[in-house]
């Protein structure tokens, strides 16, 4: 019998070959490991591409091309030059380098005089105050560098203000560039607080027309907001947890721009953000004095806490709660309330190591802490990668005290760790860590609702003294812990979903 073949629509036709496609994917980041790093938005902009590419897509990566990238260690060649890109009047030249990390393609727009700096953003004096011009120019730089490398992606995919007049011009100055026809774009806001406000008198650096200057595109209270402009723009917007959607949406936490957070609301998307379990492990964590398993926990940790100690300079002693800290000196992070309260936690008799930069006056009040109590207390004013790791495998308490966090990344690296953390339920923090239930022994964390210093505090308090009494629940919190699975698959796939719903 001959076999008929059934009929199939052109429209079910075109879908399958949609689903068949290789997805091109630019993703554009002002940071990225091994590059330059301030923080989380970096351990994205490496893991998170990684990911998309093992799944199948073809995924490149481009950022500023800073002073700080160690040239000794990652291969950096050049792959066009003298490339003209538009700043307001006049026209400015950029090289564009190129580097493979981990089967992932980055391209790093070199421009000295705007990217030739000690700092990324800012100094400890404040934000840089060129960073309208630094950043208007990235964003013309990588549409231009595209025809440069002659890759024509189908998704652009922004990250935070730095990269928000992409959406603006795909969809203004270059509408009717023939290249960028039908490239979407998606923006993800990483942290709404960070939104690149600049005098209004600096909208001639964007090259776009006056009229764009209004209340519901790229003007707010009189001046330009490049966040905005990414979250007016962009075909779809996506934050870093489901949490923090309905919290920026809040007067309280959308800082301004609640109302159009809700005027976008059926294009936002949260998918929180994972954890790179290839860097991010201690079984295979080269950093860590001793590799260990959820079987091991206990030897594991024992020897990576004592190397910890040798490393920060504190008292060996194996019993005494350690507490980690790695993070920005920022106010939001917690430490308004935690620098109320340092001392009386320091009195629990415990040990204490930070790891972290950001504002001067913390700078001074931990300065302050170390010297009052020189065994007990470790406070490192840098970045410093084999740190940050051996604190996540040495510590026994994480503490994430933030007022808000729109996804965090340490939490799920140390519930990896088996380092049980102390956070406030906001943002990702909410959605991931699962609160200490003594009576069914469930809970991976220990959470605090009230943003106070007496709930601090408190907190910290019930973790150090379980820590101390308990050792057999204790074993069970970090076991619990470990457990947990965050990885950047299951994010990935929903990016994947995202991005073939705007192209079909």
């Amino acid at each position: 019998m001959m076999k008929v073949k059934k009929f199939k629509p052109k429209s079910d036709i075109k879908k399958s070959q949609t689903k068949r496609k290789k997805l091109k994917i630019l993703f554009v980041t002002s940071e990225s490991v091994p590059f330059a790093k301030t923080g989380g938005l970096a351990d994205v902009s490496l893991a998170l591409p990684a990911q998309l590419i093992k799944q199948g897509l073809d995924v490149r990566v481009i950022l500023p091309k800073y002073k700080n990238i160690d040239e000794k260690r990652i291969k950096l060649e050049y792959v066009a030059c003298n490339i003209p890109v538009k700043i307001s009047d006049r026209t400015e030249n950029m090289d564009i380098l190129s580097s493979t990390i981990n089967h992932t393609k980055y391209y790093l727009i070199k421009k000295d005089k705007y990217y030739d700096r000690e700092e990324l953003y800012q100094t400890k004096e404040g934000d840089y105050p060129d960073n309208c011009e630094r950043f208007t120019y990235f964003s013309r730089a990588v549409l231009e560098a595209l025809k440069a490398i002659d890759f024509k992606p189908d998704i652009i995919h922004c990250n935070d203000w730095q990269t928000g007049l992409i959406p603006v011009y795909l969809k203004t100055l270059y509408k009717t560039d023939h290249f960028f026809n039908n490239i979407k774009s998606v923006f993800t806001i990483h942290n709404i607080a960070y939104q690149g406000l600049f005098w209004y008198l600096d909208m001639h650096l964007t090259g776009l027309d006056q009229a764009l200057f209004t209340y519901d595109k790229l003007e707010f209270y009189g001046k330009l907001n490049y966040l905005k402009a990414g979250i007016v723009f962009a075909d779809k917007i996506t934050t870093v947890s489901q949490k923090y959607i309905e919290e920026i949406k809040t007067p309280e936490l959308g800082y301004g721009l609640h109302n159009t957070i809700k005027y976008r609301a059926n294009d936002l998307t949260g998918i929180i953000n994972g954890a790179d379990y290839n860097i991010w492990d201690p079984p295979k964590d080269g950093y860590i004095a001793k590799n260990y398993t959820i079987k091991s926990v206990t030897q594991g940790k024992k020897a990576c806490k004592k190397d910890l100690q040798i490393v920060a300079d504190l008292s060996l002693n194996e019993d005494i709660p350690l507490i980690g800290m790695i993070s920005r000196l920022a106010e939001h992070k917690g430490f308004d309330i935690l620098s109320e309260v340092i001392d009386e936690i320091m009195n629990l008799g415990v040990e204490f190591v930070l790891l972290g930069t950001g504002e001067q006056k913390y700078y001074d009040l931990f300065t302050r802490v170390k010297s009052k109590h020189p065994d007990y207390c470790s406070i490192n004013f840098i970045f410093n990668d084999e740190l940050a790791h051996k604190i996540e495998a040495g510590a026994d308490i994480y503490l994430m005290p933030s007022r808000y966090e729109p996804c965090g990344l340490n939490q799920l690296y140390s519930m990896r760790y088996g380092t049980i953390p102390v956070v406030r339920a906001t943002g990702g923090l909410a959605d991931t860590v699962k609160p200490v239930d003594i009576k069914t022994g469930e809970g991976t964390g220990f959470v605090f609702t009230e943003y106070s210093k007496e709930a601090l505090f408190k907190t910290i308090k019930e973790a150090v003294e379980l820590y101390r009494n308990d050792k057999k629940f204790w074993l069970k919190l970090q076991q619990n812990a470990m457990r947990e699975n965050f990885s950047w698959e299951v994010s990935a796939k929903k990016y994947i979903e995202l991005y073939r719903s705007l192209i079909q």
